[in-house]
């Protein structure tokens, strides 16, 4: 898997043959197409894989931020340094996949937020929807920053922009009786255009 993240990050497509991959990995083609199926879901465990040992690990050691704004800056800076592989996969034939399973990933992590933000004061149906929500917009405007950002691709440019967009939607959602445990703070940056 670290050689696929490798190898497309390097030549910038998710056409990589398998073939490549295998070399670079120190394995069979066979045993490559045994273990993944294709190279689709070789890519898409790749991309997993990643996320799983560096993005999650730093949003993690982030959690305890009230601002919430190491969080954001870990993932901003997780897609920036990998830019080259997610912008491939995310223009590949598997980049619904890979948004529907980082989404997967990324819920958990964005519920726990909501609750603790919220207090407890939605029902738990209602932080579940709040995170998806959360998750697949924030998802949107990740992949249209790596997809299409100028690179280098700026992290702290970035987090600053999630940062507005989150507080906008917390304040837009909080329910009158909730009082959130830590707003995110407000700028006054200009967006980027």
């Amino acid at each position: 898997m670290q050689a696929a993240v490798a190898l497309v990050g390097e030549r910038g497509t998710a056409a990589v043959p398998v073939s490549d991959i295998a070399e670079a990995a120190g394995v069979s083609r066979p045993v490559l197409y045994q273990h993944f199926g294709d190279r689709d879901r070789l890519l898409l465990e790749s991309a997993l894989d990643l996320a799983t040992r560096d993005l999650l690990p730093s949003m993690e050691a982030a959690s305890n931020d009230p601002t919430r704004r190491s969080g954001a800056l870990a993932l901003a800076r997780h897609f920036a340094a990998n830019s080259a592989f997610y912008r491939a996969v995310l223009t590949s034939s598997c980049a619904f996949e890979l948004n529907k399973a980082l989404t997967g990933l990324l819920i958990p992590v964005n519920r726990e937020l909501v609750h603790g933000l919220f207090r407890g004061a939605l029902d738990p149906q209602a932080e579940l929807d709040f995170a998806a929500f959360l998750t697949g917009g924030g998802a949107a405007v990740v992949n249209t920053w790596v997809v299409e950002g100028t690179e280098p691709l700026d992290p702290e440019q970035f987090t600053d922009r999630l940062m507005r967009l989150a507080g906008a939607a917390f304040e837009l959602l909080r329910p009158a009786t909730a009082q959130p445990a830590t707003a995110y703070p407000a700028t006054t940056q200009e967006p980027e255009r």
